[in-house]
Parts: structure tokens; sequence; C-alpha cells
């Protein structure tokens, strides 16, 4: 395994950061608990959640995911893995409406609480906002189109006020976002810098072979203002495993649950032949290529992988060991210059 500072703090976390959406609703407490196991012993100690999950969302499963972790810390973990959890914000489509909302100063605190309570620990190193309260283009949207009915209103220092008060409580260690855009970070770093609060130091955002967005304009404020890069999705639902190449219909997230069609579409399915050939071309995988292409940017701290077997998230956690040569680089640019983006 590989290590990396995650900016502005102490801690030293794995290049390679365990998702755990899937567990509460593809996968059992028992193998939640399997890949915890599995995923220290390859030396992982990063693990990412959200009070959300698991995906896909509904009342009987929201919270089961923590509460997997937390069975799994009482047995004497807690050391042994750094934890970064999310607090939803108000219902958006497709999701499970936990709270109508937005991020109040009551919302967080008591969201920050029960997220402890599933987890049975007393802190949190890294707390993220899991999307904008604002109408803007996150969960898939090419582009920006302003919304003159949007009633938000700017709400950056009192969100960071309230943040720096679980901080100094002890509750959590620092604060980041998810699903966030250029200017929602620039305005959350002019608070840190000109009014002394907290420092948003990461962004997790949906980062892959089908959707470099983050490049746009997120990579240069993740190196220029030291705030890490944490991707997920980075095999865009397994659609970069290659196993639904060819019209293929294998179990997996895909096809269980075909309203989750964000990286499903004809340009998709295009790109995804074109790097399998380039895959094959430099003797490696597609899952190995599409991996080591997000470990490796340098604006990546940790790459936020996930798993429904161990026999995947083997091969992911390998990945760690795959280099990838100018060649290959090159060959994806040509791909990625044919195909831009075709999965925002």
């Amino acid at each position: 395994m590989r290590y990396t500072k995650l900016p502005n703090t102490n801690y030293e976390v794995s290049k390679i950061c365990l998702g755990t959406m899937t567990w509460g609703e593809q996968n059992s407490e028992k193998e939640a608990h399997e890949q915890l196991d599995f995923a220290v012993e390859n030396g992982i100690n990063f693990i990412d959640t959200a009070e959300l999950y698991a995906v896909p969302t509904s009342p009987e499963t929201q919270g089961l995911t923590e509460k997997y972790i937390g069975t799994w810390l009482a047995k004497g973990n807690r050391d042994k893995i750094i934890i970064a959890s999310k607090v939803a914000g108000p219902n958006t489509v497709n999701r499970h409406n936990i709270r109508d909302d937005g991020f109040t100063r009551e919302v967080i605190n008591q969201a920050v609480d029960n997220s402890l309570k599933r987890m049975k620990t007393d802190h949190i190193e890294l707390y993220q906002l899991h999307w904008p309260e604002r109408k803007t283009n996150c969960f898939g949207k090419r582009n920006f189109i302003y919304d003159p009915s949007d009633e938000w209103q700017d709400n950056f220092h009192d969100i960071l006020e309230t943040l720096d008060e679980l901080i100094k409580a002890g509750k959590i260690g620092h604060v980041g976002l998810s699903n966030e855009t250029p200017w929602g970070l620039m305005r959350y770093l002019e608070e840190h810098k000109y009014k002394g609060l907290p420092k948003m130091i990461s962004v997790q955002n949906p980062y892959n072979l089908l959707n470099r967005t983050y490049e746009i304009g997120l990579s240069e404020m993740s190196i220029r203002e030291n705030v890490a890069c944490l991707p997920y999705s980075p095999l865009a639902w397994g659609y970069l495993s290659g196993k639904y190449i060819g019209g293929k219909t294998p179990k997996g997230r895909i096809t269980d649950y075909p309203r989750m069609k964000r990286f499903t579409n004809p340009q998709t399915i295009i790109a995804t032949e074109k790097y399998a050939e380039v895959a094959k071309k430099h003797g490696l995988s597609l899952t190995q290529m599409s991996l080591a292409f997000v470990n490796d940017q340098p604006f990546v701290t940790s790459n936020i992988i996930g798993a429904t077997s161990i026999p995947q998230l083997k091969e992911n956690i390998e990945s760690i060991n795959v280099r990838l040569t100018d060649e290959c680089y090159s060959d994806i640019e040509l791909v990625n210059t044919q195909h831009p983006n075709p999965a925002p």
C-alpha cells in the first residue's frame, strides 16, 4: 500500500480508501466485516461512509452502513482506521428524503450525533457535506443552468461556524465537501481565509475515465489550494470493469437497479470499448488500468473503491501496484479526446 498526507491534517491515509455504500443493501453485515478485515490486512486505513447509506437509498436501509461499521469498531478496531462520513442535505431527485431542511445548526448537530451513535465512536476524523443545498450541476448534470426559483441564500459562513463548534467539541476532526463545484469550494475557502473559520480540506466528487469533469476547474484548485480530491466511482459503477461490454447483463448495480443510470448511455458504451482495447494492448485488465489512472493523478489524495465481494476488493486494492506507461497514458488521452466525459 502507498500512503499520503490528508492535506492540512496529521493523518497519513492509504492511497486506496474503502467505500462502503453497498453495505446494508448489496452486502450483509457479515460481508461488510469481512471487507473491513481484508482491507485492513492489506494496508487500508481510510474508509468513507455517510448517514444516507446504503445505496440505493430507502427508509428501511438508511443508516445501516454506519451501524455495520459500528459493530465492527466495537470489536476493538477503532484505532485501525480513519473515518470519513457525510451529512445529507435537503431532498434531491431519486434520493430518500432524510430531511427537508438544509444545513442548519440543528440539522448538522443532530446528524453528527446520530452517526457517532450508529458507529459506536466519539469522533469522526473527516466530516463532509454530501451535496450542496443550492441548485447546481451535480449528480450527472453537465452544465450549470440558473434556476430563478431557487430560494437558497448564501449560508457558507453559518455552516462553517457550526462545524467549527463541532471541531472544538472534539466530535469531528476536519471538514470537507462532496458533489461540489469550483464556485462552492471557492466560497468556503474565502470564509476560511478571511473569517478564520475551518478550511474545507477535501472534495469528494466522481472521477473516472468516463467522467473527468473534475479536471476542468477543481483539479487546479486541489493542487494550488492544497485541498484533497477523494474521487468516488472510479469504475463508474462497474462499467469500467468491462463486465457490461458487448451487451452483457451480469449481476451488478447497473442491472440490479435500472433506475441508476448515471454512467449508462450509448456514448459510455463506445468509450468503454475503446478503453478496453487500450488496456488489452498494454497487458492490463480494464479494471487495473482504470484504477491506476485515478490513483496516480497528482491532485488525488485517496481513491475511494467499492466492492461487493472479496475477489473484487482484492483486484481493486492490487491496482496500487500498477503504474501506467507514458504510451498507455497517450492512448488513454486519444480516447478521451474522441469521447470526452460521456458520463458527467
